[in-house]
């Protein structure tokens, strides 16, 4: 989109695009208006992505219990969004983070996915259930999340013997692993590592680039121990706020290996042996 569509699109002259940083993929600019307004331009994908994203973004939007940035306008080739302007963190930071995620959690759907496929980066999310996935974690997880990306790093040749292996002998076990940890459908932001929240002009937590579905809240609370980032009063608060149930530490593993999984066929064999540890631990 050049800065003619943009100024006939908002209405009036631009005086400013600037690019900054937009997460590891898009092409992102905060455009200026001749009176002041900002905005946050997202471009380099014709495939649907952004689109993706703004319903993710509005999905989050819902509950009203943490700050995701508004929707202006959005095709199969941009996003715009409000721009948030960037400040320090509040002293409470991340109690507030963990408070209103737990409260987002909270907010439940009729099952489990999404009413659309996404994506988690770059890579295609499956979030339409089959009958027998929308109502049953294990089967929708197992289906759309792990096999998914097992039959991606097959077709990027990733998937060695070992790996084949192994998730045949996942496949026994998911179901007991995943046994008794049973709750309705939360509201998950799908990608929640350290660069995908920011701290608002007021020191206020935001929640960005999401890869929205519905599913169980310990897979959210999983991705943020991938990178770190998250300190300990986040888990403190999120947990005075709606304890997880006895064995989330135990469910860890099963969760990283998605995102691990995703990061293989992401950015390659450099995940490879991560990937393998996780597997050798669930199946112990």
């Amino acid at each position: 989109m050049n800065k003619q569509q943009l100024e006939q699109l908002l209405g009036e002259d631009l005086t400013g695009m600037s690019s900054v940083g937009g997460g590891c993929i898009a092409d992102s600019q905060v455009i200026t208006t001749r009176s002041g307004r900002k905005f946050f331009l997202k471009q380099g994908f014709s495939n649907g992505m952004f689109r993706k994203e703004a319903n993710g973004l509005k999905e989050l939007a819902r509950p009203g219990v943490i700050k995701v940035p508004d929707v202006i306008d959005c095709g199969d080739d941009y996003l715009i969004l409000e721009h948030i302007e960037q400040g320090s963190k509040k002293k409470d930071f991340f109690e507030d983070l963990g408070h209103k995620l737990a409260l987002l959690h909270r907010f439940e759907g009729e099952h489990f996915g999404f009413f659309e496929d996404n994506f988690i980066g770059s890579t295609p999310q499956e979030n339409i259930p089959s009958e027998d996935e929308a109502h049953n974690w294990p089967l929708f997880y197992w289906n759309k999340r792990l096999m998914f990306q097992f039959r991606l790093a097959e077709k990027n040749g990733y998937a060695d013997n070992t790996m084949q292996h192994l998730f045949a002998l996942l496949e026994k076990v998911y179901e007991k692993i995943l046994e008794g940890s049973e709750e309705a459908p939360s509201l998950m932001h799908g990608d929640l590592w350290g660069g995908n929240y920011m701290s608002d002009i007021k020191g206020n937590p935001v929640l960005i680039d999401p890869a929205v579905y519905y599913g169980h809240r310990e897979a959210d609370l999983a991705m943020t121990k991938l990178f770190g980032g998250f300190s300990a009063a986040f888990y403190r608060a999120y947990e005075e706020t709606w304890p997880l149930q006895e064995g989330a530490s135990e469910r860890e593993s099963i969760y990283l290996l998605y995102h691990v999984m995703n990061h293989l066929n992401l950015f390659g064999t450099g995940y490879y042996s991560q990937a393998i540890r996780l597997l050798e631990k669930l199946i112990r």
